[in-house]
């Protein structure tokens, strides 16, 4: 499973790690992070490559989602 850290780091960085790691063709993803907004547009972004998002971790400072394809 690929790991992207985006902990601390304003939209659009989240989106362009996550991207490239789906543009890697990765199936299986843990996206870690800290922005609620960050969060929103890496979910938009892995639905629309068609990945099912999984929450592991929801609360407000800290998230973690497993993307598989």
């Amino acid at each position: 499973m690929e790991k992207v850290d985006v902990r601390g780091l304003s939209c659009p960085m989240p989106v362009l790690k996550t991207k490239k790691v789906i543009d890697s063709g990765a199936k299986e993803i843990l996206v870690v992070g800290t922005s609620q907004v960050s969060k929103e547009n890496v979910t938009k972004l892995a639905r629309s490559h068609g990945y099912e998002v999984i929450m592991k971790v929801d609360q407000k400072d800290s998230w973690e989602m497993e993307l598989r394809k």
